[in-house]
Formats: structure tokens, C-alpha cells, sequence
């Protein structure tokens, strides 16, 4: 299986899913992800702490992030290669649709 089709397997991901792999864009611990997250989406998308841990337990399975070390007790997380796979082909699958969806809106009657 090629790395592109290894990653296609993971998409689409969650709104969950998708926020951490970004917010791991450098290592951090729990709260850290769910305040990155909710002040990347100025408070539009806010993960609580069931739905985080859930999620990370998952993706660290999946191999799509990995413990990074313990700070005061705080496990911190970081993407792995696979991660970042998979979110970059989520990111340029996010883009189709946003493309998709200004091409069959150029025209459109936006005053119903």
C-alpha cells in the first residue's frame, strides 16, 4: 500500500480529529491541545475533555501521534511521519471541496 493510499484510509477525519493533528503541530498535553483548538476556531469548535482523550487513545493506536515525554505529569503528544501523512491528505482534500464548492456558488443566488 503507497503512502498516499495509506493515508486515504484515515479520511475523512472528525472535526476532532482534525483540530488535535493540527494543534500538534508542535508537541503538547491535553489542555494544551483543547485551548490551542478552541482559541485556532475562536471558540467556534471547543473539544471536551471525553471526546480529547477518547480521540488521542485512538490515534495513538492508529500510530498518528505518538507520546512525546511527561511534564510534570502531563503527557505530551507530537505527530508522527504517519500524522503528518494524513493530515496533509486531509488538508488537500478539504481544499477539492472548498474549490468544488466556490465553483458551483460563482453564479449562484445567495438571497433565499
Amino acid at each position: 500500500m503507497g503512502k498516499n493510499e495509506e493515508a486515504a484510509r484515515f479520511l475523512p477525519l472528525t472535526e476532532a480529529t482534525y483540530c488535535i493533528l493540527l494543534a500538534l503541530a508542535e508537541p503538547l498535553h491535553g489542555y494544551g491541545i483543547m485551548q490551542k483548538v478552541e482559541a485556532a476556531s475562536r471558540g467556534a469548535v471547543r473539544i471536551g475533555p471525553g471526546t480529547l482523550y477518547g480521540a488521542l487513545t485512538v490515534m495513538e493506536k492508529d500510530g498518528l501521534i505518538a507520546r512525546h515525554d511527561e511534564v510534570d505529569r502531563r503527557k505530551r503528544y507530537a505527530l508522527t511521519a504517519r500524522g503528518r501523512s494524513v493530515l496533509a491528505a486531509e488538508l488537500e482534500r478539504l481544499r477539492l471541496l472548498v474549490r468544488m464548492g466556490a465553483g458551483s456558488t460563482a453564479g449562484a443566488d445567495t438571497r433565499s
